[in-house]
């Protein structure tokens, strides 16, 4: 049997090869050797102009370092005879750059304090335009104290994580341990101008230490939408470390898949130069990144206006989608940060994903798995415009814009013949045929007969979407809203009995029965019982002199006729009950029985006296301010009751409202057990 060639050893660990690590080759002995077990760091080799290992340094003396010829050009070996441009992140270019004058940020910030900035604002006034906010105060950001220093991040992240730096002189990247760039930073005599603006700590130590602002943890796609048993893994884009010296420079980009993002100094000092996304500078600057001599040409010159932003200590900025940014750190500096994709502006950000395609970006700098989440939220979007529609409301324009926008995504994106990233339950095809039809839906009513979701004062509608296994609890929640702002909206039957549930439920006392005797008990103490003065005074409206029964597992309206049974499917509203099924009223001892034609008694009287119900609730001519939780994808969201049991006429179908949802709305409510016996 031929035996496998031996791998070949190098370095002076004699090791087989490992592409994960740096080497360098030794120009006498041209053995190669880790760095690491050298001493050499890779964006120290770059200086190096002839190189000699351990064990050639003692026959030829140590290794030749390049000369320095030039201060702006990154190939500093290159002759100083001026006629070349400065390049971006030189010190000539840094030192040119601060000299400069632009105009104000001033102009186009949002200067807004903490509890300000919400997901209900943002809807309502977009983001279109950059915020910033002075203090912590308000933004549910939670941070280390000025005091945490680059030491505790190595404490908390670990020495040994290699981490990606940018040599800002030669704009160029290359990988170090944590401990490595600790020594650098507190060496008196830095021999170059390191950056890290790219250690994501969202799996180590640290993670427990910072909480990202309240706006962007709600609004964010990855944490609403994004599955936990995805096959793709989970993004972490969310929790940056920045650490900068000073003269750091970035140069003008835009953030990965048109994030939006969010930056707090911690202490230092950053400068921030912004331009605008309209579709000329946009256009601008896909060309310039793709030039050839990009470095050597500032892209605020080829804009009408590059606006400066000076960004202190404690400060908090919010950068929208698609804004063209360059930074510079004017003084050391250490700052949190983090990226976000949602739903204000898909369509900005589709494009900038499509831009990174046409710019042939690596997809290290790109968001991962973008296309992926994408599915996830055309999926949730879609359950999102059915159940507007089933409720008679019109979508944001926001919302309809970029689901159009996502859905030519979508179709673009399974024409290509190369691999795309679909998750494994989602039908494609079939998900865009429901979308192009919720659209066209949309566009044929225009509007004409759905009342527009208005947001009033500091409310507004966020983030609407829910599956069909909430529509329970979202109906139900949608139906609370309704009593307390009033609505102009008519409310069917089983929105008044599920409004006025929870009234009767709070003010009625429950009195005991023996279960030999009576076929009632007490609530064991679930529902607060409220004393009669505070009764009298609550004033009686339709909600609160509408009477219901529940008797035996059965829910009567004021007819006397079953509403809801807790363990079948309900039949058809104001279908009255058998004797038979009624026959265990007869078994109530006589308190109850008087009780319960009482109350049926009085609900008839008052509806008389009403004539239709569904009139007393549109008297109220005040726009009603619905304002939704965000979403989460269904394997987040705690398990709702299941659905009724289907025959075969309903089975597949959708549940009609007042149907198979009334277990899930008023059993939601009243905590219904399937042989519990209660009489309200």
């Amino acid at each position: 049997m031929r035996k496998m060639a031996a791998a070949p050893l190098y370095c002076v660990c004699r090791q087989p090869y490992d592409v994960s690590r740096f080497m360098i080759e030794c120009d006498i002995c041209k053995d190669w050797f880790h760095g690491s077990c050298v001493q050499v760091e890779e964006h120290q080799a770059v200086d190096i102009d002839v190189y000699h290992c351990p064990n050639c340094h003692v026959l030829h003396g140590p290794s030749l370092m390049k000369k320095r010829k030039n201060w702006h050009r990154h190939d500093y070996t290159e002759p100083d005879d001026r006629t070349r441009p400065v390049q971006a992140g030189t010190s000539v270019f840094v030192r040119e750059l601060q000299a400069r004058s632009f105009p104000s940020a001033d102009e186009i910030l949002v200067r807004m304090q903490g509890h300000q900035v919400t997901p209900k604002y943002l809807e309502k006034h977009s983001f279109l335009s950059p915020i910033m906010v002075p203090q912590l105060d308000g933004l549910g950001l939670k941070l280390p104290p000025p005091s945490f220093s680059i030491e505790d991040v190595e404490h908390y992240v670990g020495g040994d994580k290699i981490i990606d730096v940018i040599d800002v002189a030669r704009q160029a990247d290359s990988k170090i341990k944590l401990s490595e760039f600790v020594k650098y930073y507190y060496n008196p005599n830095r021999p170059k101008v390191l950056n890290v603006i790219s250690l994501e700590f969202s799996d180590t130590k640290m993670a427990e230490l910072v909480e990202v602002p309240d706006v962007a943890r709600k609004m964010s796609w990855v944490e609403n939408y994004w599955p936990d048993d995805s096959f793709f893994p989970k993004p972490f884009v969310q929790k940056y470390c920045l650490m900068g010296v000073e003269g750091s420079y970035t140069d003008f980009h835009i953030d990965f898949g048109g994030t939006s993002v969010w930056y707090h100094v911690l202490w230092g000092e950053k400068i921030f130069y912004l331009i605008k996304p309209t579709p000329g500078n946009l256009a601008l600057y896909e060309a310039w990144s793709s030039s050839p001599n990009q470095s050597e040409m500032f892209f605020g010159d080829k804009v009408d206006k590059c606006y400066k932003c000076i960004v202190r200590q404690g400060t908090t900025l919010l950068i929208p989608t698609g804004w063209i940014h360059a930074v510079l750190t004017s003084q050391d500096c250490m700052a949190f940060g983090g990226n976000f994709l949602h739903n204000l502006n898909i369509g900005m950000q589709l494009r900038c994903y499509e831009m990174e395609r046409r710019l042939k970006t690596p997809d290290l700098f790109k968001f991962p798995y973008f296309e992926a989440i994408c599915w996830y939220v055309a999926k949730n979007l879609l359950e999102t415009l059915k159940e507007l529609r089933e409720d008679n409301f019109q979508p944001p324009v926001y919302l309809m814009e970029g689901v159009k926008a996502l859905t030519c995504a979508l179709k673009s994106w399974l024409k290509r013949e190369v691999e795309y990233e679909v998750p494994d339950h989602i039908k494609p095809n079939n998900l865009i045929k429901e979308l192009t039809k919720e659209i066209r839906h949309q566009e044929l009513s225009g509007g004409g007969s759905c009342k527009p979701m208005k947001s009033q004062g500091s409310g507004g509608v966020w983030s609407v979407t829910r599956s069909t296994a909430e529509r329970g609890t979202r109906v139900h929640r949608m139906a609370r809203r309704l009593r307390d702002h009033g609505a102009s909206r008519t409310p069917s039957n089983l929105d008044i009995l599920e409004l006025h549930t929870r009234e009767v439920l709070r003010r009625l006392e429950v009195a005991p029965f023996h279960e030999d005797t009576t076929l009632c008990s007490r609530v064991n103490g679930k529902f607060k019982k409220t004393s009669a003065s505070s009764t009298a005074t609550a004033g009686r409206g339709l909600d609160n002199d509408l009477r219901l029964v529940l008797c035996n597992g059965l829910m009567l309206d004021w007819n006397g006729h079953g509403i809801a049974e807790p363990c079948v499917t309900p039949p058809p509203r104001h279908v009255p009950y058998s004797q038979d099924e009624l026959r265990p009223l007869k078994h109530l001892n006589k308190n109850c029985r008087a009780r319960l034609s009482q109350q049926i008694q009085e609900n008839k009287n008052f509806m008389d006296s009403q004539g239709n119900s569904s009139e007393a609730w549109s008297d109220n001519p005040q726009n009603t301010e619905i304002s939704l939780l965000p979403p989460f994808h269904p394997s987040k969201r705690p398990a709702s009751n299941p659905p009724p049991i289907s025959n075969q006429a309903t089975k597949g179908k959708r549940p009609k409202k007042g149907m198979a949802t009334a277990k899930q709305r008023l059993g939601k409510i009243l905590r219904i057990n399937s042989h519990g016996r209660f009489f309200v």
